[in-house]
């Protein structure tokens, strides 16, 4: 056996417990390590080296809350006097030109909101009785009402909320910010996704790296005080032990990564070795809120059984962007009303019950968070995003809820760099679609947070299959009228 073979055998068994029953003999690094190692260990570079954007950004880190079942914002922001005085009437013609419907289940009777409406703050927003709390904010915040989409179905349009894409494959927007940025922190991940419950619709293909290097897809951190499954250090192992034995598997992984470096799964591997080395301890006490004041814990609604799940999502949300996390990606949970089958926004029947549960589970920390970001002045640095797949339309075939609506509903921004206390767009005196000339896609509203990171959508690119990829696929706008 040559020289050459026998190397490539050691290598090989460092992947298994080959590698690891050499660590014993070889010390820390070992003969094998000083031969060839320590110069591919020399020539790496992480994918996670933070990198600089391509002009000067307003905000460090984004919030993203998606609110997931798709609320209908004519019961929450978007107040139609007029929707009021046709209810249980059917839609005039004139308003269903230019939309297709058959895919959302036909068209019924006109359904207002039963809602209670003030306007709130100088701006003059107008809030529902369902949110009474994220209303004292309403100054803080920046209404995109023109907020347009394609899609007929939850799955397919939360991947495109958080892709750009229908279908899996593509990278979602943290994976995106993370690939042209890099880790702020190098002992956490720079893209985080929080959720309670079941896997959100959709599961991981929302947080994927698509074809990006597997290493920038997002890391769920789960509830409880252990985010990450098998973070531990495992018994009868110690610290040293631990380190010696990652210390030369690095290098062996290193040497042969030089070697396929197309092989991002490697590099990946590599990578998450270290961050789970790192995460033992910095995970854990970043999660933690035993350490927060009462006030705070109150101020999140930790106190409520219907706003502590969310609450702590959202606690932990902004400890993480406190930490240097770029990404945080927070899902609604599930409520816990035993009278509603569905258990997130989806409110195709029962609408009234269905969002005052939801919207309680939802407006105290929200409230809370916008609130604790700006007394810790970290509301000046952070983009919190509010947003759904799409938004529900002004009738529905039930008689006492809404269906899926793409071609108008309100989501908005607050936060460094964003126009506080405006309003784009809007919808028709039904709020069925978008009659504004700024009508506002998926893409749009990727292309302006990455601005807000000092970002170029145009410029973040990836060459594959021949192809520079972006961010915003062959479509985007910059949204100026939301930047201050």
């Amino acid at each position: 056996m040559s020289k050459h073979s026998r190397r490539d055998f050691l290598l090989k068994a460092g992947y298994g417990v080959g590698g690891m029953s050499l660590v014993g003999s070889l010390g820390n690094g070992g003969l094998i390590a000083n031969a060839f190692a320590n110069a591919e260990a020399a020539r790496y570079v992480s994918p996670l080296t933070p990198k600089a954007p391509h002009f000067p950004a307003k905000a460090k880190a984004v919030i993203w809350l998606h609110q997931e079942g798709a609320p209908s914002t004519l019961d929450l922001y978007d107040y139609k006097p007029q929707l009021e005085k046709l209810h249980g009437q059917a839609v005039p013609e004139s308003f269903l030109q230019g939309i297709k419907t058959s895919t959302q289940g036909g068209v019924g009777k006109l359904f207002a909101s039963n809602r209670t409406w003030k306007q709130y703050g100088e701006s003059g927003a107008w809030f529902s009785d369902l949110l009474p709390n994220l209303a004292q904010h309403a100054d803080d915040l920046a209404f995109i009402k023109s907020s347009v989409t394609i899609g007929a179905t939850h799955d397919i349009s939360i991947l495109k909320l958080n892709t750009g894409e229908l279908t899996p494959g593509r990278p979602s927007l943290g994976a995106w910010v993370q690939y042209a940025l890099g880790s702020a922190n190098p002992d956490l991940p720079a893209y985080v996704v929080l959720y309670h419950g079941p896997q959100p619709r959709g599961g991981v293909a929302n947080w994927s790296s698509g074809f990006l290097p597997a290493v920038f897809q997002g890391t769920v951190f789960r509830p409880g005080g252990s985010p990450i499954v098998n973070l531990t250090l495992p018994k009868g192992v110690s610290g040293d032990e631990q380190r010696r034995n990652l210390d030369l598997l690095k290098r062996l992984n290193q040497h042969n990564a030089s070697h396929y470096p197309d092989d991002t799964e490697l590099q990946a591997r590599i990578e998450a070795y270290e961050l789970a080395y790192k995460m033992q301890s910095t995970a854990p006490e970043a999660v933690d809120l035993s350490k927060e004041s009462e006030a705070t814990r109150k101020l999140y609604g930790l106190d409520d059984d219907a706003t502590r799940d969310y609450g702590t999502s959202l606690l932990r949300a902004r400890r993480l962007v406190e930490r240097g996390v770029r990404f945080v990606h927070v899902v609604t949970g599930p409520h816990n009303n035993p009278e509603l089958d569905r258990k997130d926004w989806d409110a195709h029947d029962y609408l009234e019950l269905n969002h005052s549960t939801m919207a309680r589970q939802v407006d105290k920390p929200i409230a809370g968070l916008l609130a604790d970001l700006k007394q810790r002045g970290l509301l000046d640095e952070t983009v919190v995003v509010w947003a759904s797949e799409f938004g529900r339309t002004s009738y529905g075939e039930s008689g006492n809820g809404r269906d899926h609506n793409p071609w108008g509903y309100t989501q908005w921004m607050a936060g460094a760099g964003i126009k506080a206390g405006t309003t784009v767009g809007e919808t028709d005196e039904i709020g069925l679609k978008s009659v504004s000339d700024i009508k506002v896609d998926t893409y749009d509203l990727h292309a302006t947070v990455l601005q807000l990171l000092g970002l170029d959508h145009l410029k973040t690119t990836f060459l594959h299959n021949g192809r520079a990829e972006r961010p915003t696929v062959v479509y985007g706008s910059v949204v100026d009228d939301l930047l201050a």
